[in-house]
C-alpha cells in the first residue's frame, strides 16, 4: 500500500511573505559570504492552487524550501524507512532536476528528467546516506512555454510501526477569534483530518469560543470530530493535561497533538508529523517549529535544550536564531541542513504517544511555564525522544513584544524552574541555577523592579513549603500574583492619549559609541559594577526632584539593567510599545527585598539534596491520571 509522507503543499494565505517558505522561485548570489536576492521572481499569481503553481516560460523555481523540501536525515535516523518515492505531476515542457544535500549544506544533484504534455515522473530515493543531515528537493525549469505543477508527494510503499490517530487538544484562554481560524484550517483539510480521531478545544476563558462568530459552521462541519470542553482556569498545563486524560479515553488514539490558541496553522504539518509519529521506529515525541505570526518567514527556534548546569532552557545555535527564511533561504544556510536533537518542544505544536503518557503520567501541575520542557526531560528519562521536525512548524505570536519577565508570570519563570531542576538537575545542589536564580534578582532589585522581586520571593517560598502546594494552588495561583502588583506602582502602564509623560532629563542618548554598543561591564569590570551599584542603592536615598519626576527616559532596547541603575527613576517604555512604566528607587523596599532574597537562597541552597528527594518522590502523583481527574471534578 502506497502511503504519504509529504505533500507538496503551497499556501493558503495570498501572502507574499510567506512564499519562500513554500517555492523559491528567485534567482541567488552569494556576496562576503552572505546570500543575497539578484533578481526578485516571486509573483503570488503563479500559485494557482494548494498544490499547484505556473512556473514561467524560462524560468526556474526550486522546492528546496522548509515547507517542501524532505528532511531525509531525520527520517533515516528516527524512522526504518530506506526508500522514498518522489512523484511530480507537471503539464507542458519542463525539466525536472532532484538534488540532495548532507549534513554541512552541500548540494549534490541526483537525478534529472525531461518532461512534456500531461507527465507523471516518480523518483526512486533512497534513504542511506543522511546521518549527520541532509534534505532531498526538486526544482522544475520551464521551456519555452509555461509549465504547471499539478502536484507532487513523497510516498513509501512500507508499513508503519503504528496505525493509530492522534487527537487534538487546543487549550485556549479569550483567544476565540484564533480558535475558530485554526478550527476552520483543520475543516478545509480532509487529507490532516483523516489521520485525527478528535479535537479537543479546551476553553478555560471568559470570552466562550461558543460564542465567536464562525464558530457554529465550522462545528458543523466537524460534527463529532469537535468536542468543546469547558473548565476554569488551571493554565497550559491544566488545559494540555486535560486533553491528555480525554485521549487516554480513546482506543483509536495512538497520540495526542497538543496545540497552543495563539496560533495560526499549517495543516500539512499536522498530518506530517503524526504520519512520522507513526513510523518512528520507537515511540518519540514530534515537535514543531515556532515561525512568528507577525514577522511569518521568521523561524525562533530549530531545536531547544536545557543546560544541565544552570538548568536553562535555550536553542541549540542559540547565535544563529531567529534565521529569517526572507533574507536567506534553505539552500543558502549550511546550518539548516544539519540533524539536531533536541531535549524539548514548546507546546505551541507537539505530538506525544499515549505510551509515553501511560508511562510517565501527564503534564506537571505547573500552570504555564517549564511544563514543556519538563515534561520533554521525563519523557526523554524514559527512553522517549523529542525530534523538533523540519517542515513541521506554525506560526505563534513571538515574545518580542511581551514584558512576560517582570509581569505575573515572573512568579511561574523562577518556580517552575526550580521545581524542574529538583526533579531532573543532576548538578550537586542544582548547580549554576540557585546562584543565577538570585542574580536575576539582584539585576531586577538594581533596575528597581521590585514586582518581579516580589513574586520570585514568593516562589521560592512556595517550593520550600513542599511539592502539596503545586495542586493545591493550581487554580490560585495566578489570580494571587496579579493581585499583588496593586502594591508595586511600576505594574502600572501609563497610556492616558490627554497626558505626555516627560523625564526630568529626557530621553537619555548614548552618544559615544563605546557607551552605546559596548558598555556592558564584563569580567572585573561586572563585580565591581555590581558591588558598588548594590552599595549604593542601600546606603543612598534617591533625590526628592527625582521621585517626584522620573530623571530619565529609556527606550525599551536601551533600557538594560547596567544602564537603568545609574538613576534614581526612569520612565521605560513598554516591550509592546503601548506606553510606559515609572520605575523609582525606594531605599527602604530594596533593603528588604535584597536581604529576604540573600536568605531564601541560602535556604534553597541547604535544603536542596532533601526538597529534591521530596520532589521526585511526590511527582508520580502530581502527574497521574487519577490526580488530574480530581482536579477537573472539582473544577467542573
Amino acid at each position: 500500500m502506497t502511503r504519504i509522507l509529504q505533500n507538496v503543499v503551497f499556501p493558503f494565505d495570498r501572502d507574499p511573505d510567506l512564499l519562500p517558505l513554500y517555492a523559491d522561485p528567485e534567482t541567488w548570489s552569494v556576496i562576503d559570504e552572505e546570500p543575497v536576492r539578484v533578481s526578485n521572481r516571486a509573483h503570488l499569481g503563479n500559485i494557482l492552487g494548494r498544490n499547484s503553481a505556473r512556473i514561467v516560460s524560462g524560468r526556474r523555481v526550486s522546492l528546496g524550501t522548509y515547507f517542501n523540501a524532505f528532511p531525509a536525515s531525520y527520517w533515516q535516523h528516527w524512522t526504518s524507512v530506506r526508500q522514498v518515492r518522489l512523484t511530480v505531476r507537471t503539464s507542458g515542457p519542463a525539466t525536472l532536476l532532484v538534488y540532495r544535500s548532507n549534513g554541512s549544506g552541500i548540494r549534490q544533484r541526483i537525478d534529472t528528467r525531461e518532461v512534456a504534455g500531461e507527465s507523471v515522473t516518480s523518483f526512486d530515493l533512497s534513504l542511506t546516506e543522511y546521518s549527520d543531515g541532509g534534505w532531498i528537493w526538486f526544482d522544475v525549469v520551464a521551456d519555452e512555454k509555461h509549465a504547471i505543477l499539478e502536484g507532487a508527494e513523497w510516498t513509501t510503499e512500507q508499513e508503519p510501526a503504528r496505525t493509530g490517530k492522534a487527537s487534538l487538544g487546543i487549550t485556549t484562554y479569550n483567544k476565540p477569534d484564533y480558535c475558530v481560524d485554526t478550527l476552520r484550517a483543520l475543516a478545509a483539510s480532509p487529507d490532516a483530518l483523516e489521520l485525527v480521531d478528535r479535537i479537543f478545544l479546551v476553553d478555560q476563558g471568559t470570552q466562550p469560543v461558543s460564542d465567536q462568530d464562525g464558530y457554529d459552521e465550522v462545528a458543523a462541519q466537524l460534527g463529532d470530530t469537535l468536542q468543546l470542553i469547558r473548565q476554569g482556569n488551571l493554565g497550559g498545563s491544566g488545559g494540555f493535561a486535560r486533553s491528555m486524560h480525554e485521549t487516554l479515553q480513546r482506543p483509536e488514539s495512538d497520540f495526542v497533538q497538543l496545540l497552543d490558541d495563539d496560533v495560526r496553522l499549517e495543516p500539512e504539518s499536522l498530518r506530517r508529523s503524526i504520519v512520522f509519529g507513526q513510523y518512528a521506529t520507537t515511540a518519540v515525541l514530534v515537535g514543531g517549529h515556532m515561525f512568528d505570526l507577525l514577522d511569518r518567514p521568521k523561524l525562533h527556534g530549530w531545536a531547544e535544550v536545557v543546560d544541565e548546569d544552570p538548568f536553562m532552557w535555550r536553542n541549540l545555535y542559540q547565535e544563529e536564531m531567529p534565521h529569517d527564511f526572507g533574507a536567506a533561504n534553505l539552500r543558502q544556510s549550511p546550518l539548516l541542513h544539519m540533524r539536531m536533537d533536541a531535549d524539548y518542544n514548546g507546546w505551541w505544536m507537539c505530538l506525544i504517544p499515549l505510551e509515553a503518557i501511560r508511562e510517565v503520567g501527564l503534564a506537571l501541575p505547573a500552570f504555564i511555564k517549564w511544563d514543556d520542557a519538563e515534561f520533554c526531560l521525563r519523557a526523554g528519562r524514559a527512553g522517549f525522544s523529542t525530534v523538533s521536525l523540519p517542515g513541521v512548524a506554525l506560526w505563534h505570536v513571538s515574545w518580542i513584544n511581551k514584558d512576560d519577565t517582570i509581569d505575573w508570570q515572573a512568579y511561574f519563570h523562577a518556580r517552575n524552574r526550580i521545581v524542574a531542576g529538583l526533579l531532573h538537575s543532576g548538578a550537586p545542589h542544582g548547580g549554576r541555577l540557585i546562584k543565577h536564580s538570585q542574580r536575576v534578582d539582584l539585576k531586577h532589585l538594581m533596575m528597581m523592579q521590585y514586582y518581579p522581586v516580589a513574586l520570585r520571593a514568593k516562589a521560592l517560598r512556595d517550593v520550600l513549603s513542599g511539592p502539596d502546594h503545586m495542586r493545591r494552588t493550581l487554580a490560585t495561583a495566578m489570580p494571587e500574583a496579579r493581585k499583588l502588583a496593586a502594591g508595586f506602582p511600576e505594574t502600572v502602564v501609563h497610556r492616558d492619549p490627554t497626558a505626555v509623560l516627560h523625564s526630568r532629563h529626557g530621553r537619555q542618548v548614548f552618544k559615544r559609541a563605546k557607551l552605546h554598543d559596548f558598555d556592558s561591564p564584563t569580567g572585573l569590570r561586572l563585580r565591581l559594577f555590581t558591588f558598588r551599584t548594590l552599595l549604593s542603592h542601600w546606603l543612598r536615598t534617591p533625590a526628592p526632584e527625582n521621585v517626584a519626576q522620573p530623571e530619565v527616559e529609556f527606550g525599551k532596547g536601551d533600557a538594560h539593567w547596567w544602564r537603568v541603575p545609574l538613576f534614581d527613576s526612569a520612565l521605560v517604555s513598554t516591550a509592546d510599545g503601548s506606553g510606559k512604566n515609572i520605575y523609582t528607587r525606594d531605599r527602604a523596599q530594596y533593603r528588604r527585598m535584597l536581604a529576604e532574597s540573600v536568605r531564601l537562597h541560602r535556604k534553597l541552597k541547604r535544603n536542596w539534596p532533601k526538597l529534591a528527594e521530596q520532589y521526585r518522590d511526590a511527582l508520580p502523583e502530581l502527574v497521574s491520571d487519577e490526580s488530574w481527574r480530581a482536579t477537573f471534578e472539582e473544577q467542573a
